[in-house]
């Protein structure tokens, strides 16, 4: 037989002491501790007889304010809000560059360039294919697409010199300019701008859907030909070369120029246009907009060309095996 009190059993059965009580009485001065200790034992008494007798409510025992209100829950970041805060400041609170050249540079570079590109691709390459006893129209698959890469090159080739030339009056250049790394955190942003894909895919399709007159390109007569060389070819020509091309020219020189004069945003908008309006193809416009704005944002938070040329490949890419499906 047990010898225990009843004293001593319903003292057993008194509910544990709430912390925050525990933790109020602790906080307590030295002087008042006394006085905090009979507070407390009276308290604790009277719910340990009030447990005795009614043990079927122990559930449905009252307690103080002090122990009903609920725990303070730690607040959570809002990783979302935060990304999209970042984002925002990168593209609008954007710092220019360092632009040593006015206007006037900036608009010779751009007509020499597309100037360049209209002369060699229209009257360079086909003059120099007419003396060598051939025409393009005339050309297989593969010929075709071994002239457009020789086209292609050429074309990147001559703006690349028009760059060199234009600007070596203000050499040495500022350290950001062209830069071409691996360093920095610009991979997540390349990921978030292949997402973007679809939705460039879509206004593609509604572009189509505009009245403009319907073109069928050589590289879309390779691959309903089913031709393996001429596929691969213009898989280089799409996904490696004119990336670099355009992103040097487009990124890489006339959006920063224009930070001269404009806030980063509205050059990444003016360059988009300008980028799209250089393909010189209407039922491009909409989708080669967007694309060149999702470009313009990654190279301007990173001020790396080597993010925006590689999201330029994998959207031509991209473009490429959905014509082949």
């Amino acid at each position: 037989m047990s010898t225990t009190s009843p004293y001593c059993q319903a003292l057993s059965l008194c509910p544990s002491l709430p912390s925050r009580a525990r933790v109020k009485y602790k906080l307590y001065k030295p002087s008042s501790s006394l006085n905090g200790i009979a507070r407390l034992s009276t308290s604790s008494s009277s719910r340990c007889l009030r447990n005795d007798d009614n043990s079927h409510l122990n559930d449905n025992i009252p307690e103080t304010s002090e122990d009903t209100s609920p725990p303070e829950q730690p607040t959570q970041p809002n990783v979302t809000h935060h990304q999209l805060s970042n984002l925002r400041q990168a593209i609008f609170n954007a710092q220019p560059w360092t632009v040593p050249w006015t206007a006037k540079t900036i608009l010779q570079v751009m007509l020499l360039w597309i100037s360049s590109f209209w002369f060699i691709g229209s009257w360079i390459i086909p003059f120099l294919a007419h003396i060598s006893g051939f025409r393009k129209d005339t050309l297989t698959f593969r010929a075709q697409a071994i002239y457009t890469l020789v086209t292609d090159i050429t074309e990147g080739m001559a703006g690349i010199a028009i760059l060199h030339r234009c600007l070596a009056p203000f050499r040495p250049l500022p350290s950001d300019w062209f830069k071409f790394t691996l360093k920095g955190n610009w991979q997540m942003d390349v990921t978030l701008g292949c997402l973007m894909f679809p939705l460039v895919n879509r206004l593609s399709q509604l572009n189509l859907n505009l009245p403009a007159p319907v073109t069928v390109s050589t590289v879309e007569q390779s691959i309903v030909a089913r031709d393996p060389v001429a596929m691969a070819v213009y898989a280089v020509v799409v996904s490696v070369c004119a990336p670099v091309w355009e992103e040097v020219v487009f990124r890489g020189f006339l959006l920063p120029s224009l930070t001269k004069y404009m806030p980063v945003w509205c050059a990444v908008i003016v360059s988009s246009l300008a980028f799209a309006l250089a393909h010189f193809n209407m039922q491009r416009m909409l989708p080669l907009v967007f694309l060149g704005v999702v470009m313009g944002v990654v190279f301007s938070r990173s001020r790396n060309l080597l993010p925006s040329i590689l999201l330029h490949s994998l959207w031509n890419a991209f473009v490429f095996v959905d014509l082949m499906n």
